[in-house]
């Protein structure tokens, strides 16, 4: 595991179960990354008793008011600057940290990151991201909901930063881009789909056409783009299916006491499925094009979740993720 010295900024008040899962969750990624240093944000009397505990390795930056769930995302941001959403954004624009996570309210976080970090230079329109499980390796897809209309050219910008997260956290070298379709051959689909073909086929070169939905989990290509909109649908589809998929095994297994006891044997291999299938394992979903790394957790994250999405934060730190999309986008 990469050791090197990183600092991500963790909202501590974000989400349905928060401070408790959020703050077990930075004890289970500390204890797996000894080079790992968390800022915490929150309210003083939640954030700073916790620290007192864990050392020099966690501090804390006391905030006086929270953005709630159901608030308006880009009023929240500008009317509550002193907010743990707001100022965990701060922090990393000034450079005191690499990487922010929140499992609040989606929207402010998505404000907040692009309003008080910034875009990176040259990026039309930062989008959502998500791990995806596959037959194969993981993929990922984007956007996922931050861009419901799109142009060529933003999905093109996907690609690259799709691309640049694929390598940086997941390892791989030279990422397969898919653009997700309903048919193969390049003159399928809507105009902007034809349109993104031909413009990611002339400048991505790694690009190998069109996939269609069936495909999304085939384990194919290493990075799919779609618009906000589509991906946003497709992914729900997903998660619904697989939580469905996962049930009907549960009930077909306990069904008869001969398939309980059957199940004992088949045990281990459901549970790393589960765990395959699990969003908790992939932690949370970045939001590309920001100046800064920022990862938004799901409102029901638990501590399994949060503890994975700080894990991505500090690897995207690490591996230098802003820069690498900065030098992608600067190639168009």
């Amino acid at each position: 595991m990469d050791s090197r010295p990183v600092t991500v900024v963790v909202d501590a008040v974000g989400g349905d179960n928060a401070p408790s899962a959020v703050l077990a969750g930075v004890s289970d990624a500390l204890a797996k990354d000894s080079g790992l240093r968390i800022i915490l944000t929150g309210p003083a009397e939640v954030i700073e008793p916790f620290a007192a505990q864990q050392g020099d390795r966690v501090q804390t930056v006391a905030c006086t008011e929270v953005i709630e769930m159901d608030e308006h995302p880009a009023n929240a941001v500008r009317n509550k600057q002193d907010s743990s959403i707001v100022v965990g954004a701060r922090l990393v624009k000034e450079g005191k940290a690499s990487a922010f996570f929140s499992a609040g309210n989606t929207g402010a976080a998505m404000a907040a990151a692009t309003l008080v970090m910034g875009r990176i230079k040259g990026v039309q329109r930062p989008a959502i991201a998500t791990v995806v499980p596959t037959a194969g390796p993981p993929c990922v897809l984007l956007d996922v909901g931050a861009n419901a209309d799109c142009k060529p050219e933003n999905l093109l910008q996907f690609a690259q930063m799709g691309a640049a997260y694929a390598t940086v956290v997941l390892g791989v070298i030279g990422p397969r881009v898919a653009l997700l379709n309903i048919g193969e051959e390049p003159t399928k689909g809507s105009q902007l789909a034809q349109a993104a073909h031909a413009l990611m086929a002339e400048r991505l070169p790694h690009f190998i056409g069109n996939v269609e939905g069936r495909d999304v989990l085939a384990g194919v290509s290493d990075v799919i783009v779609t618009d906000g909109f589509t991906g946003n649908v497709a992914l729900k589809l997903l998660e619904g299916a697989s939580m469905i998929l996962l049930g009907q095994v549960k009930d077909a297994i306990t069904s008869t006491p001969i398939n309980t006891a059957a199940s004992a044997v088949l045990k281990p291999a459901l549970n790393r499925l589960r765990s395959r299938l699990d969003p908790d394992t992939y932690g949370g979903a970045p939001l590309l094009g920001v100046a800064g790394v920022c990862i938004i957790g799901h409102g029901s994250s638990k501590s399994t979740a949060v503890a994975s999405a700080i894990a991505i934060a500090a690897q995207a730190g690490r591996g230098g993720l802003t820069e690498q999309i900065a030098a992608a986008v600067a190639d168009n």
